[in-house]
């Protein structure tokens, strides 16, 4: 298989710290053929009805359907994902607990003091889930119909440009911050209690700017509300074809998508973590899977156990620089 991790030096090779454990050939067709032996438990860092709940029970049904056993969605909100994180980091390394990461995972440990357990050392990467696009989006006063109109715009009036963002330290506050980081401009952050506030604020020019999930905004732009500047992920978004990027707009480095990602604990066998990596990336190219994942504007982004790894060291340094240089503390 194409993406199977060969020896446990390889793995430490492209991905640092995170290591696989080694089982013997005999034990990696047992294992594989053993595994699972009761439902899988899928944890999520959020409460029901939000974008990574939506993936997990579209890409679980499926899973199910392969591993002859269900797949549960167990969410554990709280503590900016810390709850979720230590309830896998704790459980039995038999793959029978997974978890469903997102951005939270990445800036948890710049945001929070002291974490209940390592990021790097207890979790095995097994593949990226699914990435959403996020849109830069401006209220129609703003005199900016590009993302080099609004930074010439802020770059003449420092702080008089607002973004709003789901809360301080959230997905959305650090997208702004980076775009305000990589652009050399100021801006001020106004922070809400939730997206659905954040999209209210800025339909009625409370705030001037916000960068946001495209599902529940694009009806607004339709309608003449809201005003589309850029998407916010490397590459353009099959949603928004002409839509061009932040970063093919001026602002160079700048990628941030949504995103979730397959965590194991650290210690799950080698075998195991070769099966749920089969597995996920067979569930995430099933049409019906990408169909309905689109209907929230998410794409399957599968991805090696090694990319994934790095991917995740690259976003955790990557954010650690944004919080330090915005001064942002949650506790």
């Amino acid at each position: 298989m194409k993406y199977i991790v060969k020896s446990v030096r390889g793995a430490l090779a492209v991905a640092g710290v995170w290591m696989l454990a080694f089982v013997a050939p005999a034990g990696i067709a047992w294992a594989q053929q053993d595994f699972p032996t009761r439902p899988v438990r899928l944890v999520v860092p959020f409460v029901p009805g939000g974008g990574s709940d939506f993936v997990a029970r579209v890409v679980g049904q499926k899973l199910a359907e392969s591993f002859g056993h269900q797949v549960l969605v167990d969410h554990r909100p709280g503590g900016g994902s810390v709850i979720a994180s230590e309830t896998v980091a704790r459980s039995a390394p038999d793959g029978h607990t997974l978890y469903l990461a997102g951005t939270t995972f990445v800036t948890a440990p710049s945001l929070q003091k002291k974490l209940p357990f390592d990021p790097y050392r207890d979790f095995a990467p097994v593949t990226r889930v699914s990435v959403t696009p996020g849109l830069l989006l401006a209220h129609p006063s703003v005199p900016a119909k590009t993302v080099r109109d609004l930074v010439a715009l802020a770059k003449t009036r420092p702080g008089a440009l607002s973004f709003g963002s789901a809360g301080i330290g959230s997905a959305s506050h650090l997208a702004g911050e980076l775009l305000k980081m990589l652009a050399g401009v100021d801006m001020l952050h106004v922070p809400y209690k939730g997206s659905s506030q954040v999209s209210t604020a800025l339909i009625s020019g409370e705030v001037s700017l916000a960068l946001v999930n495209p599902v529940s905004t694009l009806p607004h732009v339709k309608a003449g509300k809201l005003r589309v500047l850029a998407v916010t992920t490397a590459e353009r978004s099959p949603l928004l074809p002409a839509v061009p990027t932040i970063a093919e707009s001026g602002v160079r480095g700048y990628e941030n998508s949504i995103w979730t990602g397959l965590l194991a604990p650290a210690a799950t066998p080698k075998a195991i973590i070769t099966r749920l990596h089969a597995e996920f990336v067979k569930a995430l190219r099933a049409p019906e899977v990408v169909e309905r994942l689109a209907v929230d504007g998410a794409q399957p982004h599968p991805d090696s156990p090694e990319r994934f790894a790095a991917y995740l060291r690259a976003e955790i340094e990557k954010m650690a620089k944004v919080i330090k240089r915005a001064g942002i503390r949650v506790n």
